[in-house]
């Protein structure tokens, strides 16, 4: 759980930390950004981290852990339109047309939105379980992870390091709880706690 869950606290740091803030309300500021390797470099960090907190969710919980896949299932896909597709698009004449059919087609908001919610949801889920400090801001970094699209760049940087912070101390935290019992059920291997 340590390992995946503190990369992928990195990886949210770096996916606002360095995603190019070009004016993407024109032409040029949006083939800048879209059309540049740190926009997808940085997208790709989101989209690695999301795969990496549901793999260390299992270590926790594994309802929270299927709950957070199902989100980042529903995520991906406009992720990858977003960072191929308007990487693909950058030096159209029309991006602008372009990247506002990508972002506002209804079926692809709504996925991305209910995605999101269900990452959240599973992370209020590990906030239940565990009932500590690191988890519940963990549980508020995934919560916030819709809402900061609104805002600007220093809003979506200070949720990056908001969303970094909660994974490495979940991750290192010395009072969290030990692997779920259910993930062991039917498989002849027992849970291991510290001083067994």
């Amino acid at each position: 759980m340590r390992i995946p869950l503190s990369v992928a606290g990195v990886l949210f740091l770096l996916y606002p930390a360095l995603r190019p803030w070009e004016d993407e309300s024109t032409t040029s500021g949006a083939a800048a950004a879209m059309g540049s390797t740190a926009w997808i470099v940085t997208h790709l960090c989101a989209m690695i981290g999301f795969i990496l907190v549901a793999i260390a969710l299992l270590s926790i919980n594994r309802v929270a852990a299927i709950v957070f896949w199902i989100g980042a299932g529903l995520t991906l896909p406009y992720y990858g339109a977003e960072v191929f597709g308007l990487h693909a698009m950058a030096n159209q004449s029309n991006v602008l047309d372009l990247a506002e059919d990508v972002r506002y087609n209804p079926f692809a908001m709504t996925m991305f939105g209910l995605g999101l919610l269900s990452m959240a949801a599973g992370a209020i889920l590990v906030a239940a379980r565990m009932r500590t400090a690191p988890a519940i801001l963990f549980a508020a970094g995934f919560g916030l992870f819709l809402p900061q699209f609104f805002g600007p760049p220093a809003l979506r940087i200070a949720h990056g390091v908001l969303l970094a912070a909660a994974c490495v101390w979940l991750a290192w935290d010395t009072k969290r709880v030990q692997p779920a019992p259910e993930l062991y059920e039917g498989t002849g291997i027992q849970a291991v706690h510290p001083g067994q």
